[in-house]
């Protein structure tokens, strides 16, 4: 009789040992599962941080170098670019923020001086960013999937193209 009672406890701790061991593999790969769409939804959230930065810096940008006629969007050595004109002790200087090589650079240089997109200064890694004229003095501002308006007391309006350099051959003034 002892016998077969060891023999029916053996099945009872091998059933025990299965149901734990499904147990925790299912566990387990609810864990990995949620993990991954943590990871998801955080580099989502994050990418979408980036984009409102970069809205963010540029809005303030804009709002704090803007004057009457100095705002514009344009080329820099045919990248699209958002321009500011500003005149310093008689001498004409601008700036220009655009997207180069997954970056969001500024550059700001005497008028009239060649440069090239590498010479800004990087100001945060970015997929894209673009800018357009929305009509009414408005400027549309995009990064990524977000796009913000502005609008500038300049109005806009006055294309300004800066050509190969910073504003050398081919630039429009």
């Amino acid at each position: 009789m002892k016998a077969k009672a060891t023999g029916k406890n053996k099945m009872d701790t091998v059933f025990v040992l299965i149901l734990f061991s499904v147990f925790a593999l299912s566990v387990l790969m609810v864990l990995m599962l949620g993990a991954k769409v943590y990871k998801n939804m955080t580099d989502i959230t994050r990418e979408g941080q980036d984009e409102r930065t970069i809205l963010a810096y540029i809005w303030t940008r804009v709002k704090n170098g803007d004057k009457e006629g100095n705002v514009n969007v344009g080329e820099f050595c045919g990248i699209n670019a958002l321009c500011f004109d500003e005149e310093y002790d008689g001498t004409l200087y601008r700036t220009v923020i655009y997207h180069y090589d997954g970056w969001v650079y500024e550059l700001f240089a005497e008028a009239g001086i060649d440069f090239w997109p590498i010479d800004g200064v990087r100001v945060m890694k970015s997929g894209s960013l673009s800018f357009e004229e929305a009509g009414y003095g408005l400027i549309k501002v995009s990064a990524g999937s977000i796009s913000l308006l502005l609008s500038p007391r300049s109005g806009s309006g006055n294309s300004g193209g800066v050509g190969p350099g910073f504003g050398g051959e081919g630039a429009e003034t």
